[in-house]
């Protein structure tokens, strides 16, 4: 009997070694893991803009009258200088013949008065009176050539017509707006940026080649000529924390209009960022965590702090330290605090298909 007891004692034993060893090979899962990278890297920032015309102006009317002709048409291209309104230019022809004829009379006059003041004939008073005369009616002849020539509304510059504020007949008084002209040959965009991206740029500005942007277009496409960071404003807005940027940009084939809006995609650079792959987070209540993984293999749940979210990776502000291993795939398959088999992949070899930057 004591035999038997003994025997059923050594087998319990052994049964009970198995089964532990089962339990901890169980419990033991393996996985891959990598680290979080520290290096400089270059983000793409994208900023809701308006684009504008490099010149977009009014026209408008220089005198009072009906509009007698129209010569162009809504959205056409048109010349510098070319004719676009004619307002009827009865009156102002008539003012200007009459004062032509003023003009012609008083140089006659003054002619006749020179050659009898040459001959002492008259005083040389009459004489400057006579040549004051001249003087004041071709004043008025110009006057009234430029009442004349203000019927005629010709383009200052090369550009495309807006639509009409007015129809042929119209009666316009002086300074009512005919229609508005811009040149679209450029484009200015400009876009607000954040006080902290603000002087990142301008911190390396003079290191990499910052001051060139891309424009998004509303449909999605990016445009095709690369645009130019010209002018940054004065002062920050107070309320917004923003200062205003303005990048200029071709317009070849006239594709961008005044008034559109997109988005610029500008670099920003970022010093020291620390990267991790999207993909070794999970989320609990809004919050985001890693599983970091001590030197023992035990995977420990640790809240993180996001600083740039972008496509397939996080650019990480808190809650992590360059080089701490954290696990990669195989999230869902641990709990907090489990041991795991882990097969180690070095995080540039994991990066080097995602969309960063890296040195």
């Amino acid at each position: 009997m004591k035999n038997i007891a003994l025997l059923l004692s050594i087998v319990g034993l052994t049964l009970g070694s198995c089964n532990h060893k089962k339990e901890e090979t169980e419990a033991t899962v393996k996985l891959t893991a990598t680290a979080a990278l520290q290096k400089d890297t270059l983000i793409t920032k994208s900023y809701v803009c308006q684009i504008k015309s490099v010149q977009h102006i009014e026209l408008r009317a220089l005198e009072k009258g009906y509009i007698q002709k129209i010569y162009v048409d809504e959205g056409q291209a048109i010349k510098k200088g070319q004719l676009m309104f004619q307002i009827m230019p009865v009156i102002y022809k008539a003012e200007m013949q009459k004062a032509k004829a003023e003009a012609e009379f008083a140089e006659i006059e003054y002619a006749n008065t020179k050659q009898l003041a040459d001959k002492n004939v008259v005083s040389q008073n009459e004489l400057a009176l006579s040549r004051a005369k001249l003087n004041k009616a071709k004043a008025e002849l110009a006057l009234a050539e430029s009442h004349f020539n203000f019927t005629e509304i010709r383009a200052p510059f090369d550009g495309i017509m807006d639509h009409f504020q007015v129809r042929l007949g119209s009666l316009v008084d002086e300074g009512d707006l005919l229609t508005t002209l811009s040149d679209n040959s450029k484009m200015w965009v400009y876009f607000n940026v954040p006080e902290a991206e603000y002087l990142n740029y301008k911190l390396n500005l003079s290191e990499q080649n910052l001051n060139t942007v891309s424009l998004q277009m509303a449909n999605g496409q990016v445009f095709n000529q690369i645009g130019k960071v010209e002018t940054i404003e004065a002062d920050f807005n107070n309320e917004t924390g923003n200062i205003a940027f303005r990048a200029t940009f071709p317009n070849p084939k006239l594709l961008l209009r005044h008034g559109e809006t997109g988005n610029v995609l500008m670099n920003i650079p970022i010093k020291n960022a620390v990267i991790i792959p999207q993909k070794a987070t999970f989320e609990v209540l809004e919050k985001k965590y890693v599983y970091v993984i001590d030197g023992k293999g035990v995977v420990h749940a640790r809240e993180i702090q996001i600083g740039y979210e972008l496509p397939d990776i996080y650019i990480i502000k808190g809650g992590l330290q360059p080089n701490e291993k954290i696990l990669l795939e195989g999230i869902r398959k641990v709990t907090d605090n489990q041991k795991v088999e882990f097969k180690f992949e070095e995080p540039k070899k994991v990066l080097q298909n995602l969309n960063v930057y890296v040195e």
